[in-house]
């Protein structure tokens, strides 16, 4: 991936909808060549999905912290919990959790419906949540 392909992609996270002609338009380039580009990034899996980035309004969302019991692979919990409903994003961290998982829904009877899927998943000791009020924008 070189300067283009991280230009292009910084232009598609601010607006996924942008024709390849706009996108051309503002880095002085092809529309055939950005279509390109493009195509790659999503064949070599850089770019896995266009979505639809609700405004927080709109959603309920709440960040759970997961700590994983001793002797569980923390790879395989994190697998287990991304199948989940309303789970939009996990990631293994460091510190005193090992996964933080983003959970987003239309209502907040969603979210601890999941929270309580998560607490219920094998591996999983114990949990810490905190619910987003507002993002910052």
């Amino acid at each position: 991936m070189d300067k283009i392909d991280q230009a292009i992609i910084k232009y598609l996270r601010n607006n996924g909808r942008a024709p390849y002609l706009e996108i051309a338009s503002k880095m002085g380039m092809s529309e055939a060549a950005v279509r390109r580009r493009v195509k790659n990034l999503v064949r070599h899996g850089i770019i896995r999905k266009f979505t639809v980035d609700l405004q927080a309004s709109y959603i309920a969302s709440a960040l759970t912290l997961v700590a994983v019991t001793p002797g569980s692979p923390t790879s395989e919990v994190a697998n287990k919990i991304k199948l989940l409903d309303s789970v939009s994003k996990v990631n293994e961290i460091t510190g005193q959790y090992d996964i933080a998982v983003m959970i987003e829904a239309f209502t907040m009877e969603e979210v601890n419906n999941t929270i309580d899927q998560i607490r219920k998943t094998e591996g999983v000791a114990s949990t810490n949540t905190m619910v987003i009020l507002r993002e910052v924008v």
